[in-house]
């Protein structure tokens, strides 16, 4: 019997509203999806974050026990005021999250790692390893990433531009799909594929 592919939902960038989120939580969790994902933009601090965490993680547990939060946290941070990946998997362990993630937030073509070097990576997915917590990597993430990807094994790998025809907002492309999916696994990377 093949295997069903997990669901997530994108709860979008947290202001500190933990109420508006607990709520937005409670209802995405009970339609059925396996992971929640929240980004930590609009919180500043390591105790914010955790309240605010808390109590998303408590409402999506209430609606769907076996749901799984994934919290997110910028590697712009500093840029943005918003609270380092490095406290991350500390907060999400607290407050009972499933796991984290490093993304973007500015959306402007850089990648996580012209923000991130490749040792603080390393740490924060040592840090979720050591916790028991699911690690993600996602930011303007291609195909030219591969091997750096591939040395750090996170448990996911955000990708949308190197996967999709004319970049991030474009349709996705089955090929590059496989391609990438296929060089994540020990392929080498088919670089007709790569550059359709």
């Amino acid at each position: 019997m093949p295997r069903r592919a997990a669901v997530s939902a994108a709860l979008g960038d947290a202001p500190n509203l933990p109420g508006t989120f607990a709520l937005a939580a409670a209802g995405a969790a009970a339609c059925g999806v396996d992971y929640l994902k929240i980004g930590l933009r609009g919180l500043r601090g390591e105790d914010e974050a955790r309240a605010f965490l808390c109590a998303v993680v408590e409402a999506a547990s209430a609606a769907a026990p076996s749901v799984g939060v994934i919290a997110a946290a910028y590697a712009e941070a500093r840029v943005i005021g918003s609270i380092p990946p490095q406290f991350l998997p500390r907060v999400a362990q607290h407050a009972g999250a499933r796991g984290c993630l490093i993304d973007t937030a500015l959306k402007d073509g850089r990648a996580l790692f012209e923000h991130q070097d490749v040792a603080s990576i390393a740490r924060f997915i040592a840090d979720c390893r050591a916790r028991g917590l699911l690690c993600g990597l996602a930011g303007s993430i291609g195909f030219d990433h591969l091997p750096r990807l591939l040395e750090l094994a996170p448990d996911v790998v955000g990708v949308r531009g190197a996967i999709c025809e004319g970049g991030r907002g474009g349709r996705l492309d089955p090929l590059r799909l496989k391609s990438f999916r296929d060089a994540l696994h020990g392929a080498p990377v088919d670089r007709e594929r790569a550059e359709i």
